[in-house]
């Protein structure tokens, strides 16, 4: 009963907190991670969850707004795209550019940066999937 109680009380903060998470554009974040493995594996599930919902690779918060810097100043044309520009969207494999990120930034070696109707992404160019779109 008390496990029952207190696996309730931690879905209950988790869900709580995961209004301040949804504003990063990154679906299956630490916070959802977190509440699924929750749900399946308990207080430890939660732990493992959460580490591996976040996003791996990509932008870290305090680094974004130093990176649209950056980008801004490297003056790369935004591709267009006919639709919406979110995590998970395949680009087409013709017309895109990728650019290669600065160290600095701690970008996962494969992943690159272009900018798609004037919104700065993360791209994981084998798969041509958007990973992060930094706001």
């Amino acid at each position: 009963m008390r496990n029952k109680l207190l696996m309730t009380c931690a879905i209950a903060v988790l869900a709580s907190t995961s209004f301040a998470f949804a504003q990063s554009n990154v679906p299956g974040s630490a916070t959802a991670g977190a509440i699924g493995g929750a749900i399946i594996g308990g207080p430890v599930g939660a732990v493992v969850g959460g580490i591996g919902g976040a996003i791996v690779g990509g932008i870290a918060d305090d680094n974004r707004p130093r990176f649209r810097e950056y980008v801004g100043t490297q003056r790369h044309s935004s591709y267009r795209y006919q639709g919406d520009v979110n995590v998970g969207v395949v680009l087409p494999s013709d017309g895109v550019t990728y650019y290669e990120a600065p160290e600095e930034y701690r970008v996962q070696r494969n992943y690159r940066y272009t900018r798609v109707n004037d919104r700065i992404v993360l791209v994981d160019p084998q798969t041509r999937r958007i990973v992060q779109v930094i706001e």
